[in-house]
């Protein structure tokens, strides 16, 4: 099956054969009868055919569904990594998972090195030690940097090491990373897979080998996903293909548009040539995705002022839904880094990270175009 079919079959063994899966909203199940889940903390039959969708659209041998995207990324790292381990990721990533390696995880005696933002320097990391687990985002947020997956797993297959990747900028709908060598793939399924703005998720799907274990550490942290948000999330990847397929095709109109404003100052987009990973992207994503960073001419007072002249766009911290998201990153989702962190990544406060949705590209683009324009 392709991956629109994918995503709308309905599978699951319901004696009442629903013909979607219905929400077991329920703590514990009649024993014996029920021993197979036994309690949703551990299984839940929802949940458990959200776990079991993306590791179809993933093309995985399992799945794991968990109550956030950090949750799948601390559940993943926690499950397989051990003190005195070797741990590599780069600077430019979600501020919450780059402290997540930075503070908690070298706390407990594991060695974290973090490359320069983009490939080269990521790659001679790669190649000087012998890395237990390196953990990357396909798309880097928020400069959108593409890493070359392929390359990369080739390195990580030579010791033996295990390559995750957070892919939930590219969806599996512009990428799949197993298919390009990595280990592990997660999501944080809040943003593009549920698509509405109304849920957190997160997701990892990968071999048994690895996520048999991850699924026993999920029921010991806690880190499960509740039955109404995995009902929600399987109902939101319905429409995941059709959805990416609208948003790719407006992301690519809308860079174009903002690469030639008279306000912007640089933009960030996997598909434009001027981008420095374009020929990268090319060859490792099916699209471009739905997430444009660009500068404009000004600081933070004028960026305050474009986001506050904007009638459609809404300005928020998250991204990923059918509705267009703009954020400063700066002050939103990397607020947590300090002064030199954001500077060594290049996240200044002229930068804004716009989410597209579904919306009629020429209305968003007009939008734009009168917020920028409200700036001298």
């Amino acid at each position: 099956m392709r991956d629109a079919t994918k995503s709308v079959k309905e599978d699951i063994d319901d004696s009442a054969k629903a013909i979607t899966t219905p929400i077991y909203q329920t703590t514990a199940y009649l024993y014996p009868e029920g021993e197979k889940y036994r309690y949703s903390r551990e299984a839940n039959p929802t949940v458990l055919e959200l776990a079991k969708k993306i590791a179809e659209l993933e093309g995985a041998e399992q799945g794991v569904a968990f109550s956030s995207g950090m949750g799948a990324i601390s559940t993943v790292s926690l499950s397989l990594l051990k003190p005195n381990a070797n741990v590599l990721i780069h600077r430019d990533m979600f501020a919450r998972t780059y402290k997540f390696f930075m503070d908690f995880v070298r706390s407990w005696g594991v060695n974290v090195d973090s490359s320069l933002p983009g490939n080269q320097n990521l790659i001679e990391m790669a190649k000087s030690k012998k890395y237990n687990l390196i953990f990357i985002e396909s798309i880097s947020n928020p400069l959108l940097r593409v890493i070359d997956i392929p390359e990369l797993s080739k390195i990580v297959r030579e010791y033996n090491g295990i390559l995750v990747v957070d892919s939930t900028f590219a969806t599996p709908i512009n990428q799949k990373p197993l298919e390009l060598g990595s280990t592990i793939v997660i999501h944080s399924a809040s943003k593009f897979l549920a698509g509405h703005n109304d849920v957190i998720a997160g997701l990892a799907a990968g071999y048994s080998e690895y996520l048999s274990v991850i699924d026993q550490m999920r029921r010991t942290l806690g880190t499960s996903l509740d039955p109404h948000a995995a009902y929600l999330t399987l109902r939101g990847i319905k429409t995941l293909k059709i959805r990416m397929d609208v948003i790719n095709r407006n992301a690519e109109q809308i860079a174009e548009f903002l690469e030639g404003h008279s306000k912007v100052k640089r933009v960030y987009y996997p598909g434009l040539k001027t981008h420095m990973d374009h020929e990268i992207a090319r060859r490792v994503l099916k699209g471009f995705g739905g997430v444009i960073s660009f500068e404009i001419k000004g600081g933070g007072e004028e960026v305050m002022k474009v986001m506050k002249s904007l009638k459609i766009i809404i300005p928020a911290q998250t991204l990923g839904g059918v509705n267009s998201i703009i954020s400063q990153p700066s002050t939103m989702s990397h607020r947590s880094l300090t002064v030199e962190e954001k500077k060594v990544v290049g996240i200044t406060d002229s930068l804004l990270r716009l989410s597209v949705g579904i919306e009629d590209v020429n209305d968003l683009i007009e939008d734009l175009d009168r917020a920028l324009n409200s700036i001298t």
